[in-house]
């Protein structure tokens, strides 16, 4: 971003930790102790697939303060809209269970947060990491005014979880969407499954902002996901986002880092680029090197129709009410 000279179209804040009352509205007491003893004494894995440092505790406290003042600024109307540029990363995190490099609830704890402060009543998340949002999923369960949709590679992480029947439960019945998605899906799926899943729901929600959990790590070079988005997947994904914010909540949507991992330095600087871009509004360009590529390495038409008519029996599914 400073190459490009993006950094100087931006308006660029920090903020500071998220205070332990806040954290505490979505984690246990209990969890929150344990993991500043680790994080005081040294580190090391807690729960599953968490590492962390000494010192991880107020790192993972920065990074989901950095996400709550984001959204917060959004709300207030005093940005137009916000990225919130944060490791590490919170989808995968359950109230007492950390897991997949995730230790806190970024989007979560800011959303709770917001709604305590009386800002925002009605939200939908939208994630689009590789990953299945399991923890962001399971707070909002039982919740009626957290929309929770999931684009995801199906059975990848957790393998357990991200079923298109799980709709929510109680209250919550029907306000949550998982979308699986095959592997190898690419370009034109993730486009067709936001123009023909996504933008329904959330027209039908009618939300007051939206909130992205964003993954580069459907990206075509991820270690970790077995998918063909490619910078430009990104760059118009944001733009379908936007153009609907506009519509439905006056502008107002909000986004947090996720996953995207070992490929960092050679492709998620070019998608997030994208991203940002499109969210700006800024004249500063990164073309994609990879473009021509990753264009060849998308699914044939026969795959493709394939990965279509998947998606009709998901909206065909989502058709039917929630049970």
């Amino acid at each position: 971003m400073d190459v490009t000279g993006l950094m100087g179209e931006l308006v660029v804040k920090s903020a500071p930790e998220a205070g332990f009352d806040d954290l505490a509205r979505v984690h246990s007491v209990e969890y929150l102790r344990a993991f500043k003893e680790l994080s005081d004494t040294g580190g090391g894995e807690i729960r599953l697939r968490a590492p962390l440092a000494r010192g991880g505790y107020e790192i993972a406290a920065l990074a989901t303060g950095l996400a709550s003042a984001a959204l917060e600024a959004v709300l207030r109307g005093d940005l137009d809209n916000a990225y919130a540029l944060s490791r590490p990363p919170g989808h995968h995190c359950l109230p007492d269970f950390p897991n997949g490099f995730c230790l806190l609830a970024n989007l979560a704890i800011a959303i709770c947060a917001a709604r305590a402060e009386g800002l925002v009543r009605r939200v939908a998340v939208i994630d689009w990491d590789v990953h299945h949002g399991n923890g962001t999923e399971a707070i909002f369960y039982e919740d009626p005014d957290v929309l929770t949709i999931s684009l995801h590679q199906a059975r990848n992480y957790p393998p357990d979880t991200g079923d298109a029947t799980d709709r929510g439960r109680g209250a919550g019945l029907g306000a949550n969407m998982n979308i699986p998605l095959p592997p190898g899906a690419g370009h034109a799926t993730y486009l067709e499954a936001l123009e023909r899943l996504v933008v329904p729901a959330l027209r039908a929600y009618r939300p007051e902002v939206l909130v992205v959990a964003c993954g580069y790590d459907a990206g075509a070079l991820d270690p970790l996901g077995r998918m063909l988005a490619t910078a430009e997947t990104f760059r118009q994904m944001t733009r379908i986002l936007c153009d609907l914010a506009d519509d439905l909540c006056g502008g107002r949507l909000m986004m947090a880092h996720e996953g995207g991992y070992s490929e960092v330095e050679v492709y998620v600087p070019f998608c997030g680029h994208a991203v940002l871009e499109e969210m700006s509004g800024a004249s500063a360009r990164a073309p994609d090197p990879l473009a021509e590529t990753l264009a060849a390495r998308q699914p044939s038409a026969r795959m493709q129709a394939v990965f279509s008519e998947h998606l009709e029996e998901l909206e065909a599914l989502f058709s039917r009410p929630a049970v």
